[in-house]
């Protein structure tokens, strides 16, 4: 039995390596804490950092303040997607799931960890997990979204905070 989110040929899902599923990198930016965490959590400032080079724009007044809460982000192509917020942690912690607006989330995580790294400074580590993802056809874009496309956004949100 199929519906929306599944179809026939999704056991290929079933075929790839979990471990290959969670793709992580990290950094460390010479800034507060609070100062980073406030560039990831505003939709707005999404776009100047996103090292995929996919998000267009995100409307301002959208600031995540907790789980539960959705945000509209503008790809490229200028498809809307609704993200949904299901971990939050002020200034420490935040994830979300992709949806087409109106729709089931897609079941991929963007991850965003923040840990004071000493003076003045925090590790920032990125995480894309896929591991509900179960659309053949957002397979190759999941794949191809390596720990060298985070690391991009990480370097540009570290460019952003050290400025």
């Amino acid at each position: 039995m199929t519906d929306s989110t599944t179809s026939a040929d999704d056991s290929v899902f079933d075929t790839i390596d979990p471990a290959l599923k969670v793709v992580t990198a990290e950094i460390t930016i010479a800034a507060p804490a609070a100062e980073v965490f406030e560039l990831i959590a505003d939709p707005s400032r999404q776009p100047d950092w996103d090292g995929n080079d996919n998000l267009g724009e995100a409307a301002p007044g959208q600031r995540i303040t907790g789980t539960g809460a959705t945000f509209i982000t503008t790809l490229t192509k200028g498809v809307d997607r609704e993200n949904h917020v299901v971990d939050f942690e002020e200034g420490r912690r935040i994830a979300w799931k992709p949806a087409e607006v109106g729709q089931p989330m897609l079941g991929h995580v963007w991850r965003w960890e923040l840990e004071p790294a000493g003076q003045g400074s925090v590790l920032v580590r990125h995480t894309y997990d896929w591991t509900e993802l179960r659309d053949p056809k957002r397979l190759p874009r999941a794949q191809s979204t390596t720990s060298e496309s985070l690391r991009a956004s990480l370097e540009r949100l570290k460019a952003l905070a050290e400025a």
